[in-house]
């Protein structure tokens, strides 16, 4: 076989910036909130590229885009790669996209260099990856793996009542092709760490082994709306005080399955909403994490406890939803051991970790041996418009990429 060739840094760096304008805040980064008008056009720039370089498109009915590239025999399973295009409300230029034009720089690189595989290659773009519109999050994986069923997830509403499966219908991606049917010989992601650790330790390359454990919850605190000058401190029921109350109570959980667990309050919402009414209503966001189930199960009981006696001593109603669930995953050894062999065979100095945050590659290892490549991000800011990455460091998990896919699409099984 000959040898493999490196992918482009400056193709695929212009690639990552182009795509960045679609969305761009002033502070420099992005806005591509699942299935809106910035979404769609991320999507229609994206398919327009893959189709120059000769792939064929498939869209599915929650709005997943497929993308091949054939090989010698097209019987076998392909091999995939790819993420997401959505973004957080202040997102940054790199989460998720990268994963997506990584895996297209790799088959411009075979392209350009005339490689053909034995198995498929095919990039998957998954719908609402990040959940900051619809929850939950990772719902086009979710329903491609079966973990989603496909009408629980097209009735998902935004805060404006907008249904997923609306907002679809609105930008034309709700395809036609079923969302189940065909699976993969193996699934690489490629992403940005989200985190200090490889910048800190000047790596470049993170060999993922899994992904912690995730639980998502909605709290919702009922007190009594009253007047802020006249209602003495002793008689209220003020929803926004015992909020806050739960609140340091949550940190002081995460902190005890310290150093791993991790908990956070990313939306809060206070009713009436005036500064001289006394809040009679609290919604909250709440997020907690571990590597490990027991501990993770453990922060949600203790974080149920904790809060309900909070409420019953100020007077208070309190409702706990569970809105997600993500068990800790462990990725398939030959696909990390794929990623650690590239790497050291580029000679790229590395480290196997865990990630902190979700992926689609979650859903996808339920299902399929999965592999995740991690480069560094400045300051290990993600979720975040001074997001950033350098052009060499994206190239290097391009490369990593490039060659995990040809270890497993090279050759037949």
């Amino acid at each position: 076989m000959m040898p493999i060739p490196r992918i482009d840094e400056q193709r695929l760096w212009a690639s990552l910036m182009e795509m960045a304008r679609i969305g761009a805040t002033a502070a420099g980064g992005c806005r591509r909130l699942a299935l809106s008008d910035e979404d769609r056009a991320a999507r229609d720039l994206y398919i327009a590229w893959c189709r120059s370089a000769g792939l064929t498109i498939r869209i599915d009915r929650i709005g997943n885009i497929f993308a091949r590239r054939e090989g010698r025999n097209p019987s076998l399973a392909p091999v995939g790669s790819g993420s997401h295009l959505d973004t957080q409300p202040h997102g940054g230029r790199f989460d998720g996209v990268y994963g997506v034009l990584a895996a297209l720089e790799a088959v411009r690189t075979l392209n350009a260099h005339s490689i053909e595989t034995e198995a498929p290659l095919e990039i998957a773009v998954w719908t609402n990856e990040e959940g900051a519109r619809f929850a939950p999050a990772m719902l086009g994986s979710g329903v491609h793996t079966g973990a989603h069923d496909l009408d629980f997830a097209l009735t998902r509403r935004d805060r404006h009542g907008v249904t997923v499966g609306a907002a679809l219908e609105r930008i034309d991606y709700a395809g036609p092709e079923p969302c189940a049917g065909h699976t993969y010989r193996a699934f690489f992601e490629a992403h940005i760490e989200q985190g200090p650790i490889l910048e800190r330790e000047g790596l470049t390359i993170g060999v993922v082994t899994g992904v912690q454990g995730l639980d998502w919850y909605d709290l919702r605190i009922g007190g009594e709306d009253a007047h802020a000058g006249s209602t003495p401190m002793a008689v209220r029921r003020d929803a926004l005080t015992g909020a806050a109350r739960m609140i340091i109570a949550i940190q002081d959980i995460a902190r005890d399955k310290a150093p791993h667990g991790v908990a956070t309050v990313g939306e809060i919402h206070a009713s009436p909403g005036s500064r001289n009414t006394i809040a009679g209503a609290v919604e909250l966001t709440l997020d907690m994490r571990h590597p490990d189930a027991r501990m993770l199960s453990d922060m949600g009981s203790d974080m149920r406890s904790e809060c309900a006696a909070i409420a019953r001593r100020n007077g208070l109603e309190l409702t706990v939803e569970s809105v997600e669930h993500a068990a800790p995953v462990a990725f398939a050894p030959a696909c990390v051991a794929s990623v650690r062999n590239a790497a050291e065979a580029l000679g790229y100095p590395l480290r196997e970790m865990l990630s902190g945050a979700g992926h689609d590659a979650c859903h996808l290892a339920e299902v399929v041996p999965t592999g995740m490549i991690f480069v560094p991000c400045a300051g290990g800011l993600s979720h975040n418009e001074a997001e950033s990455a350098t052009p060499a460091d994206l190239a290097a998990g391009c490369n990593v990429l490039l060659h995990a896919l040809l270890d497993y699409a090279a050759s037949a099984p």
